[in-house]
């Protein structure tokens, strides 16, 4: 495990620590929205039309069009019939699970973000394979006629795509409500970035309901969070006493959302091409976990942070959940790496093995 290291910029492709230049290879920008100049100057002319922060209501008398705008737009991306915003993927989940509480059973997958979470008695740690049996059978033989299971769409973590193969197993005698996290995914897997929704709907039995609570702040750069799912749904989330007292996602950043498509579009074109380069340049990329077409590469030889730190490259590695456990450790690409950057760490990672 490298040494935890403190700066006062933000990083992009490089990090800058008490004067020396590193490359960085960590945090969840993948399609490098953050240091992105076209998706830069899109906030500033949100910000010189809404300002820096709108903390108004959003049952306020006066309405900004931009949200609305903004919830149409994810809705029709997405193939969700409806769309509710907030101003983090954390209150979002909150706001969904708070909303649902008491209206069926949850079943919680291990690992579930905390954001989905009704209390901190609702966490599961342990292995999400080793989950999917006992939770189907726990399913079928629930008394309860509404079950609510709750889970990520992938592990960042251990860069794992969980695929859902379980779900044509779910029973068809009971109502199921499926709310899948998809934070790490979406902008980047899916359709055009678009996530999970339309892949798991077209998958889903008719007593399954979807709803999929996301950030926006990871790929797409945007500090919001949204719900997707069906109207009925979205609009008691919106008489909610979270869509009326919580202030909304800062307007500026939808605005720059909705007119940044192409921006999107071409980060994702090069975070694929970097994938395929990193891949492309190690002599053995077996030694990584990964799945195809996610920038995420978990590294079983956690020595290899502290080996790349000091030939001046940063890559994740800490210990989690707790300071007692045994460390995480991966390589991250994004789209503001340049093929020079992924040559030099490839170089450093083939010497070490």
């Amino acid at each position: 495990m490298a040494n935890k290291v403190y700066t006062d910029q933000l990083p992009g492709r490089t990090l800058v620590i008490d004067g020396e230049e590193f490359l960085f290879f960590s945090g969840t920008s993948y399609l490098g929205i953050p240091v992105n100049e076209a998706f830069r100057h899109c906030v500033l002319e949100g910000m010189a039309r809404y300002g820096t922060n709108y903390s108004s209501s959003r049952n306020s008398n006066l309405q900004l069009r931009v949200f609305e705008e903004a919830e149409e737009y994810l809705a029709r991306y997405t193939g969700a019939e409806a769309a509710f915003t907030m101003s983090s993927g954390y209150l979002a989940g909150q706001a969904l699970v708070q909303t649902l509480q008491g209206n069926g059973h949850f079943i919680y997958a291990p690992n579930t973000h905390p954001a989905l979470w009704r209390s901190t008695a609702d966490e599961v740690t342990g292995d999400y394979d080793a989950w999917v049996a006992p939770m189907l059978q726990q399913v079928k033989s629930a008394k309860e006629e509404h079950i609510i299971l709750v889970c990520n769409s992938l592990d960042p973590l251990k860069a794992r795509n969980h695929g859902f193969s379980w779900l044509s197993a779910l029973p068809t005698d009971k109502q199921i409500t499926l709310i899948v996290d998809d934070s790490h995914g979406f902008g980047v897997t899916g359709e055009d970035g678009a996530g999970v929704f339309a892949q798991l709907k077209a998958r889903l039995q008719s007593n399954v309901r979807l709803v999929v609570a996301s950030s926006m702040g990871k790929a797409l750069g945007i500090p919001a969070g949204v719900v997707l799912g069906d109207k009925a749904l979205v609009d008691k989330l919106r008489h909610s006493h979270y869509f009326g007292g919580a202030s909304p996602a800062i307007p500026a950043y939808l605005y720059a959302f909705l007119r940044c498509e192409s921006v999107f579009k071409e980060a994702r074109q090069k975070l694929f091409a970097n994938i395929s380069y990193f891949l492309g340049h190690l002599e053995r990329p077996e030694q990584f976990s990964y799945f195809e077409r996610y920038p995420v590469f978990g590294v079983r030889e956690h020595q290899l942070a502290a080996y790349l730190q000091e030939h001046g490259v940063i890559i994740s590695s800490f210990r989690y959940p707790t300071p007692a456990d045994d460390p995480i450790t991966r390589i991250i690409l994004s789209s503001a790496h340049q093929e020079e950057d992924i040559q030099r760490l490839t170089g450093l990672v083939n010497q070490f093995t």
